[in-house]
């Protein structure tokens, strides 16, 4: 019989500290080597057997996990949040950390996480870069209006970032200094790539052909637009890893922290553990959702009764993943029950 070789890995920015055993726990080699694709090829081909990895989930893992996965048995991402045996160790080091990893994997207890497909991933980098350029857009935004008050200039606030308004301002308003207006046309210029790039991000986004009809389908739902779908779909990932609804709102962060002794249980904020990603958008889309959405406007309605504006918020933001799961579990388009019924 074959040995197989478990292999835990400690990724940094510059170097890879790894650690090798085989299943009865002996250990057969550590070291580190240099965090690129010439010297991983190297330590690939002489290893000295199939072997079985594991490492644990950082910024630099994707394109180490996605190089590493042709050569392995099996490559496994550990879940930093529940990886609690390396933080709390009294004995911290590169070497350690690896050597935990590995003897983690031999027994089976590694904490492992969900590791999106690579095509997945991309457009997902894509989408995030995008909620990035959208952010410094709003910065400028705010920037513009900032500059405008710091020197007393009146200006509708509700009209400011339209072009023809904003040209006719820094051509009506004496009180300006000229070089405000020159950091005023700095901040619209760039507000304004910012917004392209933004648009042709969604664009590029919107007619991939991996992507398209989940999206399609998902935006049936009313209340739902196309970046929430899109935020979603990528995030996500595949729905069916998430046995039930409840799993699902956990993993958006839409729920609170609990904790239990004694038989006491205690509701703690909502929880940090989290996508932060999908938890931002879908409080955005909660916000507005009840506007288009009669059956959310209920929900919304029937919690704000209770006097709390954020817990009906959150009712909604819940009620969304519902629909939004059974959308993509389905793989229909979204039915009111009225609605079957009626058929």
């Amino acid at each position: 019989m074959e040995t197989i070789y478990y292999i835990g890995l400690d990724i940094h920015k510059k170097v890879i500290a790894y650690c090798i055993k085989t299943l009865d726990g002996h250990l057969v080699e550590q070291g580190k080597i240099d965090a690129d694709r010439t010297s991983l090829i190297e330590w690939v081909n002489g290893l000295p057997g199939p072997w079985v990895g594991a490492m644990e989930a950082t910024i630099f893992t994707g394109w180490i996990y996605d190089f590493l996965t042709p050569f392995a048995v099996d490559l496994k991402v550990a879940h930093p949040e529940m990886l609690k045996a390396i933080t709390a160790a009294k004995k911290k080091n590169d070497r350690a950390d690896a050597e935990m990893i590995a003897d983690l994997l031999r027994v089976n207890l590694l904490p492992q996480c969900h590791m999106l497909p690579e095509d997945i991933r991309e457009l997902r980098r894509i989408l995030r870069y995008r909620n990035h350029v959208v952010r410094t857009a709003v910065k400028m935004q705010n920037k513009m209006s900032g500059l405008l008050m710091e020197v007393g200039a009146s200006y509708s606030k509700r009209r400011l970032h339209g072009k023809k308004y904003f040209h006719e301002l820094l051509e009506r308003v004496e009180e300006i200094p000229p070089s405000v207006k020159d950091l005023l046309k700095l901040s619209r210029a760039s507000f304004e790539m910012f917004r392209d790039v933004q648009k042709r991000l969604i664009a590029g986004l919107r007619d991939n052909d991996l992507i398209r009809e989940r999206v399609r389908r998902l935006m049936t739902i009313q209340g739902v637009g196309e970046v929430t779908a899109l935020t979603w779909a990528l995030e996500i990932g595949d729905p069916l890893r998430f046995a039930s609804i409840r799993q699902a709102i956990s993993y958006c962060g839409l729920c609170s922290a609990q904790k239990e002794s004694a038989g006491k249980e205690q509701r703690g904020p909502i929880s940090k553990k989290r996508n932060k990603h999908l938890q931002t958008m879908l409080i955005e889309a909660a916000k507005i959702a009840p506007i288009w959405n009669p059956q959310l406007a209920v929900v919304h309605e029937r919690e704000l009764m209770k006097g709390n504006r954020n817990r009906a918020t959150l009712a909604v933001a819940r009620r969304l993943v519902a629909y939004m799961m059974a959308v993509d579990k389905a793989q229909t388009d979204f039915i009111l029950h009225e609605e079957k019924k009626a058929a």
